[in-house]
Order: C-alpha cells, then sequence, then structure tokens
C-alpha cells in the first residue's frame, strides 16, 4: 500500500496544536508526524495531500451513541421493532457517523446483541461505519429507566453481577448501568435512586474484571455520588452534579459525558415529542448546565458523548455536542480534547485519539481550525478511517 503524506497542517494531536507539520501515514498506521519543512526520505515517494494551513485532526470520538434508533420524536414508539431491522438501522446510523468525522463510538444500549454484531461486521469490512465499542444492553432495575427500550432488568448485586457476564458473553466491550431514573421513561422521575450501592460496586468490580469500562447513567445527586465512590469510569448525564462530587470525580479521574445534544433536542420539539418526557428535560435542562460548569471548576475531565438515537437528535452529531460544550463555557481546545484523547482513555483504546507515531490513521482534514471557530466542525474536508477516505 503506498504511504500517504498530509504537508503543511496544523495539527492538533489530540492535546495541543501545532502549525506547518506533515504527518505520514501507511497500512492504516500513522508513521511519522513532524515539521512539514524537514520531513522523512519516505515521503518523497508518497501519495500527497496538500493541507493548505488547513487542521488536522484525530477522527472525533463519540462515547454514547444507540445505534438502533433513528432520533425519531417517540423513542419508545422505535423501539418496537425486529432485531434485524434495527441492524438495518444501526448499518445507516454508523455510516452517519463516519460522514460527519466520527471514527469511533460507544454504544451505550440496544437491543439483545445487535450493535455487538454489527461491531464485528464493520471490524470484518462487510460494512462501512467507525469503530463501535458496544455495550450490548444497559443494565436496571426491574421497573427502572429504560426498562422497555435498551436496558435488561438485574436486582441484587448477584442478579446485577450475572448480568455483566451475559453481556460480555454476547460480546459487549463496555458495560452501561442505569443508576437513576431519566427522561424518555414515563412514571419514573429523573432524580429516583435505582441501583443500591451493593449493587453498583458489583457492576463496577464485574466490568473491571472484565477488563472493560463502565458507565452509569445517573442524573440524580445520591446516583451519581453512590457510582463515583463504586468506581464507575463515566458519569453520562450527571445533571445533579455537585460541587462536592465534582471534587470527587476529579480525584478519582472519572470522566462526565454531559449529553447535551440530547436535552436540546427534547426540550426545543415540544410539538411532537412526548409531553411527559419535554417537562422532565425542561427540568433538567437548568440543572445540567450548572452541573457542567461545577465539574468544569473543579477539573474534571469530559469527554464527548451526544446521547443520538434520542428525539431529535440524529447520528453524526459529535461536531454539535463539541459546540455546544464550548456555548456552555470549555475552552475549544478542551472541547477537542474531549471528542479526542479524553474519550480515547475512557473507552480504554490505545489506537486512536491522538495524532501520533503507531497510532491508527484515524484523521480529519477541516477546512477551517476548530480552535479558532468551533463551528469549522461542521463542514470536514476529508475523513480517513485507518488511512483510506471515507464518505
Amino acid at each position: 500500500m503506498t504511504a500517504t503524506y498530509v504537508r503543511d497542517v496544523t495539527v492538533f494531536d489530540g492535546r495541543r496544536a501545532r502549525e506547518h507539520i506533515g504527518v505520514l501515514f501507511e497500512e492504516g498506521v500513522i508513521r511519522w508526524v513532524g515539521a512539514n519543512a524537514r520531513p522523512p526520505r519516505e515521503a518523497r515517494a508518497a501519495r500527497e495531500i496538500a493541507g493548505g494551513g488547513r487542521t488536522l485532526t484525530p477522527g472525533l470520538i463519540d462515547c454514547h451513541v444507540h445505534l438502533c434508533f433513528d432520533g425519531e420524536p417517540d423513542f419508545l414508539g422505535e423501539a418496537d421493532v425486529s432485531e434485524a431491522f434495527a441492524a438495518i438501522k444501526c448499518a445507516g446510523n454508523a455510516r452517519r457517523h463516519l460522514a460527519a468525522g466520527t471514527t469511533t463510538v460507544r454504544d451505550l444500549g440496544g437491543f439483545g446483541a445487535v450493535v455487538c454484531d454489527v461491531a464485528r461486521a464493520i471490524d470484518a469490512g462487510r460494512i462501512p461505519g467507525p469503530r463501535v465499542v458496544a455495550s450490548a444492553r444497559a443494565l436496571t432495575i426491574t421497573g427502572g429507566h429504560g426498562w422497555n427500550s435498551i436496558a435488561q432488568e438485574a436486582d441484587g448485586p448477584d442478579g446485577v453481577r450475572a448480568a455483566v457476564r451475559e453481556q460480555m458473553r454476547a460480546g459487549a466491550r463496555s458495560i452501561k448501568i442505569v443508576a437513576t431514573g431519566g427522561v424518555l421513561t414515563p412514571g419514573v422521575p429523573v432524580d429516583f435512586t435505582a441501583f443500591t450501592p451493593e449493587e453498583i460496586q458489583a457492576a463496577v468490580d464485574e466490568a473491571h474484571t472484565w477488563g472493560v469500562p463502565i458507565a452509569a447513567h445517573a442524573i440524580g445527586r445520591t446516583g451519581i455520588e453512590n457510582c463515583v465512590r463504586a468506581g464507575i469510569d463515566s458519569i453520562e448525564h450527571g445533571s445533579q452534579i455537585t460541587a462536592e462530587i465534582a471534587r470527587k470525580m476529579r480525584d478519582r479521574g472519572t470522566f462526565h459525558v454531559p449529553t447535551i445534544n440530547a436535552l436540546r433536542g427534547i426540550v426545543d420539539h415540544p410539538e411532537d415529542v412526548p409531553a411527559y418526557a419535554v417537562e422532565k428535560g425542561r427540568q433538567v435542562l437548568g440543572m445540567a448546565q450548572e452541573a457542567f460548569r461545577r465539574a468544569m471548576r473543579a477539573g474534571v475531565r469530559h469527554a464527548c458523548g451526544t446521547d443520538a438515537g434520542t428525539p431529535h437528535n440524529p447520528h453524526g452529531g459529535a461536531p454539535q455536542e463539541i459546540i455546544r460544550m464550548v456555548e456552555w463555557g470549555l475552552e475549544p481546545l478542551e472541547a477537542m480534547r474531549a471528542a479526542t484523547a479524553n474519550a480515547a482513555e475512557l473507552l480504554r483504546l490505545d489506537g486512536v485519539g491522538t495524532v501520533e507515531q503507531g497510532k491508527a490513521a484515524d484523521l480529519v482534514l477541516w477546512h477551517g481550525d476548530p480552535m479558532d471557530d468551533v463551528g469549522a466542525l461542521l463542514k470536514p474536508k476529508l475523513v480517513m478511517k485507518d488511512g483510506e477516505p471515507r464518505d
């Protein structure tokens, strides 16, 4: 395979930005990154992509998606499909992420082992798509949030531990628990505390025994605190993060995945989203913004996650989520880290998330500079996964 040399770009490598850089990659792997004025000998025979001063970044990472769902207004209605039909939807939604510059996603709940199978199909080259870290089904208490859509019910420490093992047997590479109520399940308050501390600890211990990250859907304060104490890897949503909890998250290295897109998709469309969901979304939105800023001030690291598939929240929205994190106060450089190096660390993926020698050539060339104008993320010029252009 012919090597490729990207000439004279500003490179955001996942941590910092540098100007007038060249990047050489071959066989899907980055071979060299350095000053464009002093390229390696191999660059002379390489296929060249003229950067023209544009910005090159790692492929974006979306840590919270639901590939089985398209983002229709009625989330529960959309759950009433066969697994075969859901797999077809997953394939289409995966391509939408890739076209937007997202080369890795984590799915946090679908039907059975559907997303695990889709991930295998992508890895085998049967269908195009980003790398997929699948979680199989989320885990909830009996009658808890998600019981009627994406989650498997499990009760008691032993039951939870067994449920984690079931997801791993299905092919999961991540685990998700539902620690509190949520917006899209009727009859369950958003801040309802679900799993007990003992159940959460069992889930965390079992996931970590298998060497995979574990995420917690957690809106209410008590549920969030229980998860952080148990050693959860990420708090998804986190609308009632307090200053004290934020400090614990910082000290323990717990990531915050705010999923702003999901709330906006619900609250901004009262005309067709079920009324109970709009009401709960409005209840949560202000709290969520305050919690985000508390976490930011405390030094909690953020990771990008859209919750794509929820109402009016289509797949491929990681660029919009980054923009919204900036609107809520995060510096553009930090927001880009959230969608690259931070996200890769959260998902325990050593081969992606940064532009450096030995990493996968998952790269995006942007028309503008996202660190100067974050809106540039809405217009990728070229998306590459494993060094190959993707559309």
